[in-house]
């Protein structure tokens, strides 16, 4: 049976394609079902997200083209909801809670927007070090249940995005492990599930979804709900590594 994706992008946000390219690219395939994730609003960097207006624009799009094509494939509206972002969440389908900065002296700081902005600001607020940097995101990424109230965990180790070659700090530190270890235990207990995600694959980041091997091991273990996403943001790509 071919997957459906739930954490997909539209140009409302930072994706390529419109919402209706992408339902017709999820026909095409065969997917039972396609769910729509855009970027929440966060005032403080307005670069990748969608704006207020554009938020109750892309809810009305989403659901008109699910009226549209329901006879052919089931259409869900959903919100990527970053840890920071002001908005409600009320009338989505779900909601995917996702962590893409750290608050550190008044600041916000993008751990998934370039490598060298990620080095730039470790030195700059943190001395240099990257355990510290680590610790701070995971302790965000522990509360992210309770700040958004998501049905799925987005992206968990997202801080790792530029390390797959293990340059900028070693996942196997007991330092870094504490830290994403003390997030898995704040979060196992709560009714989220866990998405594998490839989106960095597509982007041309990462060989390897995530989150990285140790973390997966860990989560299968305890039995935590674990879906596939692709964190589309281009139709081409709609369902890689599902």
């Amino acid at each position: 049976m071919t997957p459906s994706n739930y954490h997909t992008h539209t140009v409302y946000c930072d994706g390529r394609d419109t919402p209706e390219e992408l339902i017709l690219e999820a026909i095409k395939l065969g997917c039972p079902a396609i769910g729509f994730s855009g970027h929440s609003y966060t005032p403080f960097d307005t670069s990748y997200c969608m704006s207020v207006e554009k938020t109750g624009e892309y809810v009305a799009e989403v659901r008109r083209l699910g009226e549209k094509y329901k006879d052919k494939i089931k259409v869900l509206c959903g919100i990527e909801q970053d840890f920071f972002s002001p908005m409600p969440t009320d009338g989505y389908d779900y909601v995917i809670g996702a962590v893409h900065y750290i608050e550190k002296d008044g600041a916000y700081l993008p751990v998934d927007e370039s490598k060298e902005r990620q080095i730039a600001d470790v030195k700059k607020y943190y001395g240099g070090d990257f355990y510290a940097y680590c610790a701070d995101y995971y302790r965000l990424v522990a509360r992210v249940y309770d700040k958004t109230k998501c049905k799925i965990v987005a992206h968990f180790d997202l801080v790792t995005k530029f390390n797959e070659d293990g340059s900028l700090f070693d996942v196997s530190d007991p330092r870094y492990i504490a830290a994403a270890d003390a997030a898995l235990e704040a979060l196992l207990p709560c009714p989220v599930t866990f998405e594998i995600n490839s989106g960095a694959i597509a982007r041309g980041y990462r060989k390897t979804p995530y989150p990285e091997p140790r973390i997966l091991d860990v989560l299968k273990k305890r039995g935590a709900r674990i879906i596939k996403t692709s964190d589309c943001h281009d139709k081409r790509f709609l369902l890689l590594g599902l």
